[in-house]
């Protein structure tokens, strides 16, 4: 009985964090572009959710004038403010803050661009909301930042996560875990890369809700499973797993597309990002693997507590496929 407790509770807790992540998984974006010697025009994009809007702003050294440039653009699922900024001094070098940035769970990918042409990016977060603006952006500082931000965007991304940790349970045996994992890697790669770079493009609210809908369509397909009825899914799960990966890579491409490329390193940065997105899923599914080990252990589970995370899922997934269809009409 205490191991079912454990198992609602894990499900509840579940619950409450993917509420939270979904409303500050995506970050905020500024970017920086030099168009005189003293002057600097800033474009500042901060996510939001309806009405609501976070209380962060980037705070430049007191040598340097601001002047609105024009009244912030609302966009869907974000606010888009428009500064120009003035100083005898150069930005390199320079102190970056971003105030309130330390209450929220939102990442700030800040870009500059110089009169000589020359780029940098840079990272910043709750527990670093500051930093030296740089000069030119080393190979190394794009890497470390789309590895970090491609990691970050997989693990707080909950409805991924959630057709991932489906997928691993309808699945049975080690090899075939593998394969499933490696379709849904190799499709939603494909996708993430086309979209990325521009050779194919899909509306974001149909993709977003198709995908909560594929979610749905595993939940089915495991209580399926627990029945003993044998499906495609069960039998050829990697088939099924390369279809909606190409769905997901596009759920993946939005994300980045909210993020930006770095003009100068795109094909670095966009590699990065996938790279990091399968660092994190692999670190999720290692865990995911590790805990069923470790529940297989107990061998008297009644049918009814191996239906809790189907139907978990499924309810989840189900909400988030209403919520995002409504939006359509946002």
């Amino acid at each position: 009985m205490k191991k079912i407790i454990l198992i609602l509770t894990v499900s509840i807790v579940s619950l409450s964090m993917s509420s939270v992540y979904c409303h500050e998984i995506r970050p905020a974006y500024l970017q920086i572009i030099q168009v005189a010697e003293d002057s600097y025009e800033v474009f500042w994009k901060v996510p939001s959710m309806g009405d609501a809007v976070p209380k962060i702003q980037p705070v430049f050294p007191s040598s340097f004038s601001i002047e609105n440039l024009k009244a912030p653009n609302q966009i869907p699922g974000s606010v888009i403010y428009y500064y120009l900024i003035r100083s005898d001094e150069s930005l390199q070098g320079k102190e970056l803050y971003i105030k309130g940035l330390d209450k929220t769970l939102i990442d700030v990918l800040v870009t500059v661009t110089y009169l000589n042409g020359e780029k940098a990016t840079l990272l910043l977060q709750a527990d670093k909301n500051s930093s030296l603006i740089p000069g030119q952006t080393s190979a190394y500082d794009v890497i470390k930042t789309y590895t970090i931000l491609g990691v970050e965007h997989i693990l707080l991304g909950i409805d991924h996560l959630l057709f991932v940790l489906a997928l691993i349970m309808i699945t049975k045996g080690k090899w075939k875990i593998l394969k499933t994992i490696t379709a849904f890697t190799i499709a939603h790669s494909i996708t993430l890369s086309l979209a990325a770079l521009g050779y194919v493009n899909f509306p974001g609210a149909p993709v977003e809700a198709v995908i909560a809908l594929s979610i749905v369509f595993l939940a089915l397909e495991i209580l399926k499973n627990i029945k003993g009825e044998q499906t495609l899914t069960s039998r050829k799960p990697w088939i099924v797993a390369f279809s909606f990966g190409l769905l997901h890579g596009f759920g993946f491409a939005g994300a980045l597309a909210d993020i930006g490329l770095p003009q100068h390193e795109i094909p670095l940065a966009l590699a990065f990002f996938n790279i990091g997105v399968e660092l994190g899923q692999l670190i999720f599914v290692v865990i995911i693997l590790g805990l069923i080990k470790l529940l297989s252990l107990y061998k008297n589970w009644p049918v009814y507590s191996r239906k809790i995370p189907a139907y978990a899922i499924g309810s989840l997934a189900a909400f988030w496929m209403i919520q995002r269809v409504v939006a359509f009409w946002d």
